[in-house]
């Protein structure tokens, strides 16, 4: 019997509901005490159907995921019901899951490069997927390995197909774990923060192949993610989690356009959007994600709640139905937020910043703190061990030129590799480039001698994109901040005094000076790396990716904190990321790089909302925005390939080989494009761009 007999076989007699949970419980042992981390969840997935479960770390969403497909520990207590085409699941033996796992079950995690064999090629582990469940020959598994990598886009598959992962992008390594994960047909795909780690334009590109395979196999799809576009764009029904249990579901209209749990209110309300300009304060879920051993009584939410009352602190609420038999809420103030129509505007008002006293003087007329005039790094790149040579040369910077302003943020964006970080190390270093000049606050830094270097250094601080890793764990809070001071000079007393300063100035208690860096959350930590930024009074700050790695409620608050200081002490920040929802909102200006040059620039609402460079277009199109409607009708561009690589690129307009303009071009404009490197050209007040065919 063929494998595609077999599954139309195994799906007739499943019905309509492939998957039901029924009272999930699960529980681990720790030195704490038990975590409780799921408890009591339960849901039924249809075929076809893609259910999106949310929520913060630590809220339950990935713990679902193992214990559906029997990867927990055996230390792990798991009770309830999870039952597969009516079969139980709990219970199973491992040798049993195996069976069931990679045929009906499958799973795409979340770091493709750990979830891959390095030792072995694409083709190999694509193979043994299919030989493990059905008896067919390793000839027709190798054509249907081929088969999976054309059909998720993975360019030349018969030649990529005996690759090894580590040959291949981020990227593509995702579509290889989804082509493995719908091998054999599965009724279930679990996609376990699929793209968290990718490119917006990747990001995009393997949303699609989800979409894709899904119509191919008619699988239903539980997507676990942190990203509400993804969610948006991708989920039928959502369930949001918090403190391992459900306290709302019901379809992606419901969560989105009518949410009664103020937590999921909150979560909304918190995450900027590509589509809206600068709001001002985004609003705070203030407080954390409580722990999951010896939860308190009552509902977990109370802490961070603006309407709890005596009721919600004694009584955890149970799902009730909120009007719609398939919407269920668990708050015990359903019927007042129904009747008031509260949302996060009442419930959690943006709280007020500092207002930015130069920002009524026009921009030309404030002093410019960071100039790049033609900046270029190059790498050579090296053969051999012994007799080294020179085989080639890396173009990680190739000539741009930009400025920033006192009390202005600019947004410095684009996908890896296009030379954002190279760019802030060539401006951290204070040093000398290949060609082309670095000026801060007036200096050029290929000028400067060492005592110079060092005092300019205290204007030109960096905040890093992962906070535990950038703090010393075996340094209290207070020594990491004073770190700097000690190091310029700083008396005894004036440390003491402005570590405090500096604390309350971010939102920390005092009194925790004296703590480690693992006692604080995620967000705390990312304030204390701020604190410790700040304190040598900087004039400009480089922000790193600083919120990427922060829950979306977490990422409000850091947000906020960085625009009022920049309201009180009038800093200047050049602020690297790739989310453009967060550049929008938080950018005064915007600088797209691609293959290390800028190829727009300008005035962040004049280039979000007329875009004149393809590469913007595509960029702009690939983030999910948080509204189910927008969702469902936007035309993405989703570009082909990957980023060529800056020791080879293309000749002329570097981004010719992925443009979808360029297809449609004749031979003698492509031309052009072939041999005429476009250069910044105006489009208004405060926007260039770099297409010969921007108009």
């Amino acid at each position: 019997m063929t494998i595609e007999n077999q599954v139309k076989q195994r799906r007739t007699q499943a019905g309509q509901t492939v998957l039901s949970v029924s009272d999930l419980h699960v529980t681990f042992p720790s030195e704490g005490g038990l975590v409780r981390a799921v408890r009591g969840l339960s849901f039924d997935l249809a075929a076809g159907e893609t259910l999106g479960i949310v929520g913060e770390s630590g809220s339950g969403k990935s713990v679902t995921s193992l214990a559906v497909m029997g990867l927990h520990p055996s230390t792990t207590r798991i009770s309830g019901s999870i039952k597969l085409h009516g079969q139980e699941l709990l219970g199973q033996t491992d040798s049993e899951m195996s069976q069931i796992r990679g045929r009906d079950l499958a799973m795409v995690f979340q770091d493709p490069l750990s979830a891959l064999t390095p030792v072995y090629t694409i083709g190999d582990q694509i193979v043994e997927a299919i030989q493990a469940h059905y008896d067919i020959g390793k000839a027709k598994a190798w054509n249907r390995a081929v088969e999976l990598l054309d059909l998720v886009g993975i360019p030349d598959p018969k030649t990529r197909v005996r690759s090894f992962p580590f040959e291949f992008s981020g990227g593509m390594r995702q579509r290889v774990m989804i082509a493995m994960a719908i091998a054999n047909d599965p009724d279930v795909i679990i996609a376990d923060e699929p793209t968290t780690a990718l490119d917006v334009t990747i990001q995009a590109q393997v949303l699609e192949v989800l979409k894709t395979a899904q119509r191919e196999t008619g699988a239903a799809v539980i997507m676990i993610t942190h990203d509400l576009g993804v969610v948006a764009n991708m989920s039928d029904r959502v369930i949001v989690m918090y403190a391992g249990r459900p306290v709302e579901a019901g379809s992606v209209d419901d969560i989105f356009y009518r949410p009664r749990m103020p937590y999921t209110i909150g979560l909304l309300g918190t995450v900027p959007r590509l589509d809206e300009a600068n709001r001002g304060a985004l609003p705070v879920l203030e407080g954390n994600p409580p722990t999951v051993v010896d939860l308190p009584a009552g509902c977990p939410f109370v802490p961070r709640c603006p309407i709890a009352t005596e009721e919600c602190s004694s009584v955890e609420p149970v799902l009730t139905d909120a009007g719609d038999p398939n919407h269920w809420v668990a708050c015990h103030h359903l019927d007042e937020i129904k009747a008031k129509g509260l949302d996060h505007s009442v419930l959690f008002p943006a709280p007020e910043l500092a207002e930015r006293e130069l920002a009524e003087i026009p921009r030309g007329e404030r002093p410019v703190v960071l100039e790049l005039r033609d900046l270029k790094r190059h790498f050579p790149l090296m053969k051999g061990a012994i007799y080294r040579r020179q085989i080639g040369t890396v173009y990680a910077v190739d000539g741009i030129d930009l400025d920033l302003r006192e009390s202005e943020t600019l947004g410095l964006v684009g996908e890896s590799g296009c030379g954002k970080s190279t760019t802030l190390l060539e401006i951290l270093n204070l040093g000398r480039p290949t060609t082309g000049t670095i000026t801060v606050l007036g200096k050029d830094t290929s000028r400067l001698g060492r005592a110079e270097r060092k005092k300019l250094r205290r204007d030109l601080q960096v905040v890093f994109q992962d906070p535990m890793a950038s703090l010393d764990p075996r340094m209290p809070v207070f020594d990491i901040i004073a770190e700097p001071m000690s190091v310029h000079g700083y008396s005894k007393s004036e440390i003491e005094i402005r570590v405090r300063e500096l604390l309350e100035l971010v939102g920390l208690e005092p009194g925790h000076a004296e703590r480690y860096p693992q006692h604080f959350s995620g967000g705390q930590r990312q304030r204390i790396g701020i604190a410790r930024a700040l304190s040598l009074e900087p004039k400009v700050m480089v922000l790193d990716e600083p919120v990427s790695a922060l829950d979306v409620s977490i990422q409000a608050g850091v947000i906020n904190l960085l625009e009022d200081l920049q309201g009180k002490l009038g800093l200047a920040y050049l602020f690297v990321a790739h989310d453009l929802a967060v550049i929008r909102h938080i950018a005064d200006r915007v600088a797209v790089m691609y293959l290390g040059k800028i190829v727009e620039i300008g005035d962040v609402d004049e280039v979000y909302n007329d875009p004149k460079h393809p590469y913007t277009q595509a960029l702009l199109s690939a983030i999910p925005i948080p509204d189910p409607k927008t969702e469902r009708t936007r035309q993405r561009i989703v570009l082909s390939g990957d980023l060529p690589g800056p020791a080879d690129p293309p000749s002329g307009c570097k981004f010719r080989t992925r443009c979808f303009r360029y297809a449609t071009l004749g031979e003698g404009d492509r031309a052009r494009c072939r041999d005429e490197v476009p250069q910044l050209t105006v489009h208004g007040a405060d926007h260039r761009a770099a297409c010969h065919f921007a108009d």
